[in-house]
């Protein structure tokens, strides 16, 4: 199975030298309003730090770097947006540099400490609380960025980069996951092309009457992309569970709930028996399920709406639609976001600087570009709810998830996924009881929380 690193911080820095995951790759309204309290263990500190920015001396000309990890079409429109803010700001300039996505928090782990890194950086939400307890982020300066504003104009998720208190980090873009389905693959199968599965029950019934096999009894195609290391991992703790009438952690994010009634071994057999029992997917297939769905050789896919702009430009001729999750007792989504923070090093004209670049990425203009040239969904309700995302067939069905989109809360992202995958394969490979691979899952999973909340 191959899937995009995930990198973490650790030792010292160390979990930030691993190899980041497709993160790219949910939130419960209420929860991700909860503060959370992963930061520094300075928070009065911190938030005297945030308070305010320093004055730009409109005299004096600043150069700031931006990075963010090597991706064709957010490089290409970053670009564009420089020219475009340094139109507005002529004198800041801003200088972008890339690297590969299994070098990123590598070289952030080695150049931060030191002063040498990026003015802004682009990161995912869930490395946050292991980018701020390291120290290599600044809370974004109050005056600058309030709170209540940020809590008045973006989603609820967006709180999950909320810690000890203040802000580190804002987004351009969200992202959902919803159900890629392939319509020729349905009217080839006697399915309605114009009816997706909407219930739980459904999605299982067309996965098994769209999957193909040969004579050997190998995939043809399958009838649902599945993947646990990709976002099905994700669909489990943000959706399934929330859907079965389970939760995710606890309101302060120390305790997992997954196992505190029976609803959350439902959730987590409902996802494993697409492949034990149903046999509508398998691991690895054509690479993976993204590429599995984007070559027709697999008819339903989970995925982020981030997709979008790679099929459009990869296979303009696939013909597809999506749809929001099915449901079951409650509808849940999975949420996340590449957010831009401002490294605890910066200081002086480069903060002030890199202030403006930041309120200039989270611009209603900037937003709005994201969304069409990137295919990631505007992170302000204003910008996100216009008729021209909302009617829209692609966009339309993520947008209308964004009220249900959920979180995690990630202590160790790489760890987690791990965690999953692996007790995802002692079902399948070593025929462990799903029980008892869930109940070792969860444990494993508390004790990495265990371990980080003690050092608090």
């Amino acid at each position: 199975m191959k899937k995009k690193p995930i990198l973490t911080i650790s030792s010292a820095l160390l979990a930030l030298a691993v190899v980041l995951a497709g993160c790219g790759n949910g939130n419960d309204n209420g929860n991700a309003g909860k503060e959370n309290q992963a930061a520094t263990a300075e928070p009065d500190k911190a938030a005297e730090q945030a308070s305010a920015a320093p004055a730009l001396d409109p005299d004096k000309k600043v150069t700031i770097e931006y990075w963010q990890y090597e991706f064709p079409a957010k490089v290409e429109l970053i670009q564009s947006l420089i020219e475009e803010f340094q139109q507005e700001h002529p004198n800041i300039t801003v200088k972008q540099t890339n690297f590969p996505y299994d070098q990123y928090n590598q070289k952030v782990a080695a150049l931060v400490p030191a002063g040498k890194g990026p003015d802004v950086i682009n990161l995912y939400y869930g490395w946050l609380p292991k980018y701020v307890s390291s120290g290599y982020l600044q809370p974004l300066p109050e005056a600058d960025f309030p709170s209540a504003e940020i809590e008045k104009n973006f989603f609820p998720f967006v709180e999950t980069a909320k810690l000890n208190g203040s802000y580190y980090a804002l987004p351009t873009g969200v992202r959902t996951l919803g159900l890629f389905y392939n319509k020729d693959l349905f009217t080839k199968a006697g399915l309605d092309p114009n009816k997706p599965p909407t219930t739980w029950e459904e999605l299982v019934t067309y996965a098994k009457q769209l999957t193909e096999t040969d004579d050997k009894g190998q995939f043809v195609v399958e009838g649902f992309g599945w993947e646990p290391g990709s976002q099905l991992h994700h669909w489990f703790r943000d959706g399934l569970l929330y859907q079965v009438g389970a939760k995710d952690t606890s309101d302060d994010r120390k305790k997992i709930l997954w196992n505190e009634t029976p609803a959350g071994l439902e959730a987590f057999n409902y996802l494993i028996d697409f492949a034990k029992k149903h046999k509508v997917g398998i691991n690895g297939f054509y690479n993976d399920d993204a590429n599995a769905f984007k070559t027709g050789h697999a008819a339903i896919n989970v995925d982020g709406s981030y997709r979008l702009g790679s099929l459009k430009k990869d296979v303009p001729d696939l013909n597809y639609a999506i749809a929001p999750l099915p449901a079951y007792k409650n509808k849940s989504t999975q949420a996340s976001f590449w957010a831009n923070a401002i490294p605890s090093t910066v200081k002086g004209d480069k903060l002030a600087a890199a202030v403006e670049f930041l309120k200039f990425l989270t611009s209603k203009g900037v937003q709005e570009q994201w969304v069409e040239k990137i295919g990631e969904l505007p992170a302000q309700k204003e910008v996100a709810l216009q008729d021209k995302y909302v009617n829209d067939e692609k966009l339309g069905p993520f947008i209308s998830q964004l009220p249900d989109g959920r979180a995690h809360f990630f202590i160790d992202e790489v760890q987690e996924r791990t965690l999953f995958v692996e007790a995802v394969d002692q079902v399948l490979l070593n025929d462990v009881p799903a029980e008892k691979a869930f109940e070792e899952l969860v444990a494993k999973t508390q004790k990495l929380y265990d371990d980080y909340w003690a050092k608090k």
